[in-house]
C-alpha cells in the first residue's frame, strides 16, 4: 500500500502518512483488503475506506451540524441569496453503497454490513446505476420495522426499504447538487426523502417550523436543510424524536453515556424556548419526564423478573445473508439471544435481542443490595 500516494489522494491535513494511517483498521472483505478509518482524523471523515486490491477510496460521510434554534440559526448558516432545500430526515441506518469490485454497503464507521449489502442488491438497481456511474457513492437510509439496527414505523414500509438522500463522488466525497441528485434518483427509481420545498434562508425558518409541526404529530425524526450545491447542511429534529431517543436510552440506562442523554435534553430545551408557550412547555416537561422514568422502571422490573433486556429486532432475507448478519454482529462483540427463527414465503425471518449486558448486570447488582457511589 503506497501510503504517500493515498495521503495525497485523501487530501489530509498532515504531511506524514503515519499520522493518518496509524488510525486505520485492516479488514478482509470478499477476498480484498479494506483499510478503515473508524474516527475522523486530519481532515478525513470517519468511515473512509481504502480498498487495496482495486485501488479505490470510498470517502466517509461528513458529520452534519445541528442548529438548536431556527431563527437566527438557519439565516446565519446559509448565504443570504442561496436557495435552501428542505428534506425529511429519516430515522434509519445510514449506509454508503459503492462499487469497489463488488457492490457493498458500508456503515458510518466504514465496516461492510453483509445483511444491508444483500438487501441493497435485492432492492436497488445497483448494476444499472454503477454501470453508468462507477465513481459515485449512493448514500441511503435503511428504514422500517424489520432491520437489525434502527427500528421505526413508516406507513409505506411493511418490512424495510431504502431512501437515498445523497449521491457523492466516491473518492472526493463531493455531492451532486440537490436538484441533480433528485432527478438522478428518479431516473433509476430510487426512493428519496420527502421534499418540503426550496426557500431562501430567511423564508426557510417558517417552512421548517411548519414541517416540524407536521412531522412531530406523525412521530417522525426531523429535517435536513441543504444548500443547492449540497455542500452545506444542517439538521433539526422534532420533540417526539428527542423523547423517543431518551426513552430508548433510559430503557437501557447503563449502556448509554451521559453525553447521549444530555444532548437530547439540550435540543428539547432550546426548541421549547423558541417555539412553545408556557402551557406547551408544561406538556413537553411531562412528556420528557415520562420518556425518562417510565422505560427505566419497566427495565428494572424486567430484570427483577429475569426477563431479557436489550434491543429487539426482526430481520428477513435469504438464509445466507441472515447467517452473515449474525456473524457480523458477533464480530462486533454483541451478545445475541434468538427469540424465533422461521421461514415465510421462502425467506428466513428471525426475531432476536441484542442483550444489554451492562444494564442487566448493573440493575441485578443494585436489586441485590449493591451500593452506588455518587
Amino acid at each position: 500500500m503506497d501510503r504517500d500516494a493515498y495521503l495525497e489522494r485523501l487530501d489530509a491535513s498532515t504531511t506524514e502518512p503515519t499520522d493518518l494511517f496509524e488510525h486505520f483498521e485492516q479488514r478482509s472483505v470478499a477476498g480484498r483488503t479494506h483499510h478503515i478509518l473508524t474516527a475522523a482524523r486530519h481532515g478525513v471523515e470517519r468511515g473512509t475506506v481504502v480498498v487495496e486490491e482495486t485501488d479505490i477510496i470510498v470517502r466517509g460521510y461528513p458529520s452534519v451540524p445541528r442548529t438548536l434554534v431556527l431563527d437566527p440559526g438557519i439565516p446565519s448558516f446559509f448565504e443570504g441569496d442561496e436557495t435552501v432545500t428542505i428534506e425529511e430526515k429519516l430515522d434509519g441506518f445510514n449506509v454508503r453503497i459503492a462499487d469497489v469490485g463488488d457492490h457493498l454497503a458500508f456503515t458510518r464507521s466504514g465496516y461492510v454490513c453483509p445483511y444491508t449489502t444483500a438487501r441493497a442488491r435485492d432492492r436497488l438497481p445497483l448494476a444499472d446505476f454503477f454501470a453508468d456511474h462507477p465513481d459515485r457513492t449512493i448514500c441511503a437510509e435503511l428504514i422500517g420495522p424489520e432491520t437489525p439496527y434502527t427500528i421505526h414505523e413508516y406507513d409505506d414500509v411493511d418490512s424495510h426499504d431504502f431512501r437515498v438522500f445523497d449521491v457523492r463522488h466516491r473518492e472526493t466525497g463531493s455531492p451532486l447538487p440537490v436538484d441533480d441528485r433528485r432527478a438522478l434518483c428518479e431516473e433509476y427509481g430510487f426512493s428519496q426523502p420527502q421534499l418540503f420545498g426550496r426557500e431562501e434562508p430567511s423564508d426557510a425558518v417558517a417552512a421548517v417550523r411548519d414541517a416540524i409541526a407536521d412531522l412531530d404529530v406523525a412521530g417522525r425524526e426531523g429535517v435536513v436543510l441543504k444548500s443547492g450545491d449540497g455542500d452545506a447542511m444542517i439538521k433539526y429534529t422534532t420533540a417526539s424524536q428527542h423523547h423517543d431517543e431518551l426513552a430508548y436510552a433510559f430503557s437501557l440506562p447503563f449502556d448509554h453515556g451521559r453525553d447521549f442523554v444530555f444532548s437530547r435534553i439540550v435540543r428539547d430545551a432550546f426548541q421549547a424556548a423558541e417555539l412553545d408557550d408556557d402551557d406547551r412547555i408544561r406538556e413537553r416537561a411531562q412528556d420528557l419526564g415520562e420518556s425518562i422514568l417510565t422505560p427505566m422502571v419497566s427495565t428494572i422490573r424486567d430484570v427483577a423478573d429475569s426477563e431479557t433486556v436489550g434491543e429487539r429486532h426482526t430481520v428477513r432475507g435469504d438464509p445466507d445473508s441472515i447467517d452473515a448478519l449474525f456473524d457480523h454482529l458477533h464480530d462486533q462483540s454483541m451478545t445475541i439471544e434468538l427469540k424465533s427463527d422461521r421461514l415465510e414465503d421462502g425467506e428466513r425471518v428471525v426475531e432476536f435481542v441484542k442483550v444489554a449486558e451492562s444494564t442487566r448486570d448493573r440493575i441485578q447488582y443494585y436489586l441485590a443490595g449493591g451500593t452506588r457511589q455518587e
